[in-house]
């Protein structure tokens, strides 16, 4: 594993150019210059040199990062901002005892006891045999509550296309949150052993999910959200009652190039774009528990987004993200919000598209 000191050249090499001020959703409710990348770097350029230490004030700030990644994308330097905050945050919580606390949740045999307690929701069976190849990631939400799961199980039912399940371990993404990279490695490590075959995909019906295992750097994968596939295959959804849809697209969400195609079989289907669809639905894991004021903040301003739509149901292609979005509209009546893949699943009717 790498050490903060190893990304002393990426640190040096950002030219405060304030870029990442313009994408970052943290900064832009906080104008705190400590919250966007630039001012980490200075924070910990500062800790490279012996000027500073890691200490609670710089994991604090570590910690107000929702992890989108925008400003690693937008950075005209290249640098991969998260993987740096990533092991930094490591390095601090390494020798402290919530660190520890955190490492034995996290155990293997911990968490995935704590994922058996999804046994008490009935799965539905995968008898899914068909000339299409898909291999399944499942990650931890549909361990615990498979409803997704089970959706697309139905969905799938119509398509001439065999699903491979396997025990895979979690995608990595909580651990990496909280700085257990040894953690993250180990399932990383475990996850690309299951993952080799011969296999027309790698689907997945959560955002981060994907995202994690397109960063593992798998050979001649293909990746890609469940919804991406049913957008290339040749199937029309049909809706008896006119709806009107808008969609959340979460951070984690490289490419929501299928929305526009999938939606296009949808029949009785209108989708309405949200003002700032692509912005953070403000729950972001562990970023929710340490910062609640901003991610209330952030996921209030969503919710009222996405209501002026109108809409009659809210989708998106996460888990995470349709608690932050519930968390914005903080009990107040709201649309239905699910799974892209639980409301595909809804359709009275899925036929050929001829």
């Amino acid at each position: 594993m790498k050490k903060l000191s190893d990304f002393a050249e990426d640190i040096n090499k950002c030219s405060r150019c304030g870029k990442c001020q313009e994408v970052c959703p943290v900064y832009k409710l906080t104008g705190n210059d400590c919250a966007v990348s630039r001012g980490k770097f200075a924070m910990l350029s500062g800790v490279l040199k012996g000027d500073l230490k890691l200490n609670k004030t710089i994991e604090k700030y570590l910690d107000m990062c929702i992890k989108c990644g925008k400003c690693r994308d937008f950075c005209p330097s290249d640098i991969d901002v998260c993987e740096i905050f990533n092991t930094a945050k490591s390095e601090y919580v390494k020798d402290k005892f919530y660190g520890k606390i955190t490492g034995f949740l996290q155990s293997k045999r911990i968490f995935n006891n704590f994922l058996k307690l999804g046994r008490f929701f009935k799965r539905a069976k995968n008898n899914l045999k068909g000339n299409t190849k898909l291999l399944y990631f499942t990650g931890c939400v549909n361990k615990i509550y498979p409803k997704s799961e089970n959706a697309m199980k139905k969905v799938l039912a119509h398509y001439d296309v065999e699903l491979i399940e396997k025990d895979f371990d979690c995608c990595g993404v909580p651990f990496l949150s909280s700085g257990n990279l040894e953690r993250y490695e180990q399932a990383k490590k475990y996850n690309t052993e299951l993952l080799k075959g011969d296999y027309a995909y790698i689907i997945t019906d959560c955002a981060s999910c994907e995202s994690a295992l397109k960063n593992y750097d798998l050979p001649d994968s293909n990746v890609i959200n469940i919804c991406h596939f049913l957008a290339i295959q040749k199937k029309k959804f049909l809706f008896k009652k006119p709806l009107k849809v808008t969609f959340h697209k979460p951070c984690h969400l490289k490419s929501d190039a299928f929305l526009k195609p999938l939606f296009a079989q949808c029949e009785n289907v209108e989708y309405i774009k949200a003002e700032n669809y692509d912005e953070c639905c403000g729950f972001a894991g562990e970023f929710a528990l340490r910062n609640p004021k901003l991610s209330f903040a952030l996921s209030r301003k969503k919710a009222e987004n996405l209501a002026k739509t109108g809409a009659d149901i809210i989708l998106t292609a996460c888990p995470a993200c349709i608690m932050g979005i519930r968390q914005g509209f903080a009990g107040k009546k709201h649309p239905k919000i699910m799974n892209i893949i639980e409301f595909l699943a809804l359709a009275d009717e899925i036929i050929e598209d001829k």
